[in-house]
């Protein structure tokens, strides 16, 4: 039941942000006061009782994820930007996207050796994003244990470039 009331939240738009794409919005889980409590409310579930010492938030709908969640477990929410975005500071990592490249970013003070970090996001395609932040926390000597991501599209092999990482996420769409 919850996980059709997050199924039927989530948009699906045709074509964007380019022809033969289907984008999963999650902007209707947001505007619905029970769906976003029901990803948070299973997000806590999860993670509570895992040996995780902050929450990292890829920019920018993953900050929304992260955010509560971090308050909620009593740990620190680290932001993973794009590049310029901070003042600091950085470590930086570039990747490949279908149509470039990409870098981003996150302070180096916020990333401490021996941590173990959760890294949330709310979709998780290909993985390349969600890789490229796992460099970021590793260049400051602390690990990531952890991805999230509220939609999962496994069909992309995401769990090939994020292994031996746990991967969670709510709902899997199996094509496109």
């Amino acid at each position: 039941m919850e996980l059709e009331l997050l199924d039927k939240a989530i948009r699906r738009v045709p074509d964007f942000p380019k022809p033969g794409i289907l984008f999963y919005d999650i902007t209707g889980i947001l505007v619905n006061p029970e769906a976003f409590k029901i990803c948070i409310d299973k997000m806590v579930d999860i993670y509570k009782d895992k040996q995780i010492d902050a929450v990292a938030g890829v920019e920018s709908r993953g900050f929304i994820f992260a955010a509560p969640l971090a308050e909620k477990l009593g740990i620190p929410l680290v932001l993973i930007r794009k590049k310029g975005k901070l003042p600091g500071e950085t470590y930086e990592c570039s990747y490949s996207l279908e149509y470039g490249t990409a870098t981003v970013e996150v302070h180096k003070s916020d990333v401490k050796p021996g941590q173990k970090f959760l890294v949330a996001d709310d979709l998780i395609a290909t993985g390349g994003t969600l890789a490229a932040a796992k460099n970021l926390i590793e260049q400051g000597g602390a690990e990531v244990t952890d991805f999230f991501g509220v939609v999962g599209l496994p069909f992309l092999n995401y769990e090939k470039i994020l292994s031996p990482c746990r991967v969670t996420t709510l709902i899997n769409y199996d094509s496109e």
